[in-house]
């Protein structure tokens, strides 16, 4: 499975309520920009905003001024 596929499983996972394995697949290429992002969503709607940040700052995204359900919906669309 590629990077492409493997971000899209865990978001898909993700609006299945299974914050768990999504966050399993984040943590499991911490420093890939795509994981690190997928990281910041997470901790986001964990209601973590500082962890967030965090990983936001990482990949060099600004904290997004969207609901984290259309933040999925956008980042399911771009994995798709």
């Amino acid at each position: 499975m590629n990077i492409k596929q493997t971000i899209l499983k865990a978001l898909i996972l993700l609006q299945k309520g299974d914050w768990e394995s999504a966050h399993n697949v984040a943590q499991s290429n911490e420093g890939h920009p795509d994981y690190d992002r997928l990281h910041a969503l997470l901790h986001r709607i964990e209601g973590d905003e500082w962890n967030a940040k965090y990983w936001y700052r990482r990949c060099k995204i600004n904290f997004p001024d969207i609901s984290t359900e259309e933040e999925t919906s956008l980042l399911i669309e771009a994995y798709s």
